[in-house]
């Protein structure tokens, strides 16, 4: 298999054969099948397959092993099916169009994301043909379980048709099951990927552990084990359905809602397993009861913002007023009676002690497993009195309706053309500002918003007295200083936590040495260590200025003639030009050991520009 992969030379221009006309009029009601050459012959499926295609690095040889063939075969067997009975897709051939579309837009994703994620280059290069025909593999067979539970298909004779007998060969008729059960397609991918994949390419894909595990938890609907895979499957399959619903496809190629929400669960849980103490007299970073799990919400927010930060996740809100939306709207946080994430409650124990708290309150179904549940606090937390009004009051409405989160607006109805120029002009355009790119780097993102202190939402827990019992107490955490940011961010360089050149860096080479992009580098770490914050009000600053001007006392940066300290560079693309603002380092070999080659896109605002391959053009000049 590894011998097919060599340079692509010519486009394959996929044959469209001639389509036969049948001599005979069917019943009605009945459909003729078709060969995959005559389904796939229409000019939007023909143009799909192109841009197919150029999201690969095959020959068109190798594009017909690799790709043609599967689609062939997943032509034949869904034949003019559509992809849903009401919703998206929805008209004879709907599920051959919406499979085109997300492989195209999974491959399209797909271009921006160095895969393995902390794999090294070399290994990322050798890996990634395999992972972008499995990203495709993923997509086009997430939904190919429907033919099997969702359809009843029959010939004209009545006999029923299973899609594990091949392909149909004689005229048939299908209607929707009114029984079905809307998520076991999931699970019936099993019965089907054998027909449509050679055993050469399981052999293949079977070879690279990572990826061979990420598409196995795809294919049985496990998209939450499945890491990049399943959020490309999981965008690309949005950007398809708003796309042929009239919605924006674009909106749709955002994080999907339920990848961040897996993530701040996932932190979360982290937390909980190894930082947060949990029902300690006094001291504690919060408390569980029988019902529900309550955090101390400035402390919890603080710890989860640096820890998802230290795990190189971007996206992640800067003030803690943002994280309690977020952690609300993604179903985590529970909301109060008037739909607030803030809760007042006392905390008493059964020693005789009490305090109050602000408090985000969680399900503990969300965070263990019911044999991994700690025992409950042995005391009782109590909610505010205004609070408990608010209750009382909502269960006395008419109905005893409460206030509920507003709805998301109606979908637009579908296009009547069915959209092919949108799609494919999406195709053409950059992937969104929140998908990382990959080297060769691009531009960089606009770094220049000023900080925000995060609101004290939460009261900090009271001094403890000794603990009962001891534990072993936490290495302490440096104290922030100019040269602990400097560890900080040679230790993100070199871990590659810290992506250099790229569409969202803080860190770019220009002129031969570092820069570093001002003030997003210094908002970063002080995200990733909330007491910056505390040290930064004692001397009236924001928390990135302070971490700037220790910074600037190392001098480990490059000033110039007029002894300024800020040096600007010109960012320049075929679409957009800006500029940004930042520090020159004076050893940038002690923050990357070998020097990368200059960003081709940035240069310094009085250098002149540089002669550039005409023919060499990034895939996104727009930065966001």
């Amino acid at each position: 298999m590894l011998s097919l992969f060599q340079r692509k030379r010519v486009p394959p221009a996929v044959a469209a054969p001639s389509v036969s006309t049948p001599s005979t009029e069917l019943p009605k009601g009945l459909m003729r099948p078709e060969p995959a050459a005559s389904l796939l012959a229409t000019p939007r499926r023909q143009r799909l397959l192109e841009h197919i295609w150029q999201r690969t690095s095959l020959s068109r040889q190798q594009f017909a092993t690799l790709y043609l063939a599967p689609l062939e075969r997943y032509a034949e067997l869904v034949q003019q099916f559509p992809a849903s009975e009401f919703h998206h897709h929805a008209y004879p051939g709907g599920m051959l169009d919406h499979g085109l579309e997300i492989v195209a837009y999974a491959l399209k994703l797909r271009q921006s994301h160095l895969l393995p994620a902390g794999a090294t280059p070399e290994a990322q290069a050798a890996q990634a043909e395999a992972w972008t025909a499995g990203t495709a593999y993923a997509a086009l067979l997430h939904d190919v379980g429907k033919i099997a539970v969702d359809l009843h298909v029959e010939y004209a004779d009545g006999t029923t048709w299973h899609p594990w007998h091949g392909p149909l060969r004689r005229p048939y008729r299908f209607r929707y099951r009114k029984e079905r059960e809307y998520r076991l397609h999931s699970a019936a991918t099993g019965l089907l990927y054998a027909r449509l994949l050679d055993p050469g390419i399981f052999d293949w894909l079977s070879g690279y552990p990572d990826l061979w595990a990420a598409l196995l938890y795809v294919l049985a609907g496990q998209y939450e084990h499945a890491g990049m895979l399943g959020e490309l499957v999981i965008h690309a399959d949005q950007a398809s359905v708003a796309q042929e619903l009239g919605g924006d496809p674009g909106k749709a190629l955002a994080a999907p809602k339920h990848a961040l929400q897996r993530k701040l669960l996932d932190g979360l849980r982290h937390l909980l397993k190894e930082e947060l103490k949990l029902n300690q007299p006094q001291a504690s970073d919060g408390w569980l009861t029988q019902d529900a799990l309550w955090l101390v919400s400035k402390t919890v927010s603080d710890k989860l913002r640096a820890h998802l930060l230290q795990q190189g996740i971007d996206g992640i809100p800067a003030s803690n007023t943002a994280v309690f939306n977020v952690l609300q709207d993604h179903g985590i946080a529970l909301p109060t009676p008037d739909g607030k994430a803030i809760w007042k409650a006392t905390v008493a124990s059964d020693a005789g002690w009490s305090h109050s708290f602000t408090f985000l309150k969680l399900s503990p179904a969300l965070i263990w497993e019911a044999a991994d549940r700690p025992a409950p606090f042995a005391g009782q937390v109590q909610v505010e009195q205004e609070q408990e009004d608010s209750v009382q009051h909502a269960t006395a409405a008419p109905g005893g309706a409460r206030p509920a989160p507003s709805a998301a607006p109606p979908i637009a109805a579908a296009a009547t053309d069915n959209g092919v120029g949108a799609l494919l002009d999406l195709l053409d355009m950059a992937p969104a500002a929140s998908v990382p790119r990959p080297l060769p780097p691009e531009l960089v993102a606009d770094a220049e918003a000023d900080a925000e202190d995060d609101p004290l939402t939460g009261m900090a827990a009271p001094t403890p007295p000794a603990p009962p019992v001891a534990t072993p107490e936490p290495e302490p955490e440096p104290e922030p200083s100019g040269e602990d940011f400097m560890i900080w961010l040679t230790q993100g360089v070199r871990t590659r936590k810290l992506i250099i050149n790229d569409a969202k860096a803080l860190v770019h080479t220009v002129a031969g040495t570092g820069y570093l992009v001002s003030p997003g580098v210094f908002q970063r770490y002080s995200q990733e260590h909330p007491q910056v914050a505390t040290i930064a009000r004692q001397e009236k600053l924001e928390a990135w200025q302070w971490v700037q001007k220790r910074f600037e006392k190392l001098g480990a940066h490059r000033k110039q003639a007029s002894g300024l300290n800020i040096w600007t560079c010109d960012v320049t693309g075929p679409r957009k030009s800006r500029r940004l603002h930042g520090y020159l380092l004076v050893r940038p070999e002690a923050l990357f050991g070998e020097v990368p080659p200059d960003n081709p896109y940035l240069r310094l605002a009085n250098e002149a520009p540089k002669r550039e391959n005409p023919t060499v053009q990034n895939d996104n000049d727009e930065q966001g």
